[in-house]
């Protein structure tokens, strides 16, 4: 039956009822709709490899040796909580959530739809552990067993969306994501860039007209730009090869009308190629623009939902940069570039362990004065949320010391 054709007056008075019934019950029963739904929410994807692991888990428990060590028995969802920050609640590594999920696959079908005020319960019977929404066996009949719960009618309304708790906290990620702009030196070179301003003005500002030379004039009509400038090379420590460029963005265009160029002919006959630049407003502006300064297509939106895991491939990268900051060290909550992208097999949500170089020193204690090497110790925990070809950005969760360029990333353990 298609929506057009559903029309609640068609149904009689019987039908109406029991329709009314299933939709009070629904609301009853204190699961939210999106979540029992068996349909995939596109906008919340789920690795394969995640549904198995999470699979896997609900058909055995994860073993009690697996838990924190202060793991409570129960928690009730708040808002302002993160996937990450509940993960360490119960597991010793955060970063396994897709078993805390599996823990509870039947309730919990999609991990990125889970609610404020939603009750979790660890079940852990069996010598493993399970993780449940409600009290098991709350309610138990005169034969031991779990009865009938009675369910009283009451609606809730809420943009599902909105209230479902994050990975990790937006304030931490989504600024950057806006601002942030790796570009390859080709298109570096190719890029639009702007020629004038209108009335001869020097510098651009939010509201200003200007104009600009190689927007393409035919093929799909790109509407909105990123402008940007300084693109700063990121380089391997370890090769010294440049991966990519970091460039600065400082605004957001909108063409009016497209570059063209028409033929003149003079009073002799001959004719000569006048351009006309492409016409553009300035949206918004970080700080203000000028002449030289390039444009790149504004990239579609990104629907930023992550899964912590461990990487499903074998990783031994480095730290590259510090995003936006020109100090030595990086501490938690910051931003770093690092040299392993979509082609090493980096995805949104792998978790990297940071390592600190040991050093170096001579062994007093040997008559022969050896050189020795101490090993590299963890130091902390990074994420990765955007990845690019040959660079990845990551946000730094957990930290002991300072994060610099050049520090070594694995897998974590």
């Amino acid at each position: 039956m298609t929506p057009q054709q559903f029309d609640f007056r068609h149904f009689n008075p019987s039908a109406k009822l029991r329709l009314l019934t299933f939709a009070l019950l629904a609301c009853a029963s204190g699961s939210v709709w999106a979540q029992k739904s068996s349909a995939p929410d596109v906008r919340f994807p789920i690795t394969p490899g995640q549904r198995a692991t999470a699979q896997q888990a609900a058909e055995a428990g994860v073993p009690l040796s697996e838990l924190a060590p202060n793991a409570p028995d129960t928690y009730t969802v708040k808002k302002g909580d993160t996937l990450w920050g509940i993960s360490g609640l119960f597991l010793k590594s955060p970063w396994r959530w897709p078993e805390l999920w599996g823990m509870n696959l039947q309730e919990i079908r999609n991990p990125h739809l889970i609610y404020p005020g939603q009750e979790l319960y660890l079940d852990k019977t069996g010598g493993r552990a399970r993780l449940r929404l409600g009290r098991p066996g709350a309610v138990i009949d005169e034969r031991g067993e779990p009865g009938t719960v009675r369910l009283s009618p009451r609606i809730r309304s809420s943009k599902l969306a909105d209230d479902a708790i994050p990975t990790l906290s937006p304030n931490l990620t989504e600024p950057f994501l806006a601002d942030a702009l790796i570009v390859e030196q080709n298109v570096i070179d190719n890029a639009p860039r702007i020629v004038a301003a209108q009335d001869g003005r020097v510098m651009l500002s939010r509201g200003d007209r200007a104009y600009a030379r190689g927007l393409p004039s035919t093929g799909p009509a790109v509407r909105y730009h990123r402008i940007f400038r300084n693109a700063t090379p990121l380089k391997d420590p370890i090769t010294g090869e440049i991966l990519a460029y970091e460039a600065q963005l400082v605004g957001r265009s909108e063409v009016v009308r497209p570059e063209n160029t028409r033929q003149l002919v003079n009073q002799d006959g001959a004719t000569s190629t006048e351009i006309v630049p492409a016409t553009i407003d300035i949206l918004e502006a970080k700080e203000e623009m000028r002449a030289g300064d390039r444009l790149v297509p504004e990239p579609p939106r990104e629907f930023n939902v992550y899964t912590p895991r461990a990487p499903s491939v074998a990783v031994d990268g480095r730290v590259v940069s510090i995003y936006g900051s020109a100090v030595r060290l990086a501490a938690q909550n910051q931003v770093v570039a690092i040299n392993r992208g979509s082609r090493d097999g980096m995805v949104r949500g792998d978790v990297l362990a940071v390592l600190k170089a040991g050093g170096t020193l001579v062994d007093k204690t040997d008559p022969a004065r050896a050189t020795i090497k101490l090993p590299d110790e963890r130091n902390g925990l990074l994420m990765v949320f955007r990845t690019y070809e040959r660079v990845s950005y990551a946000l730094i969760l957990q930290i002991t010391d300072g994060v610099q360029v050049g520090d070594r990333l694995v897998n974590p353990r």
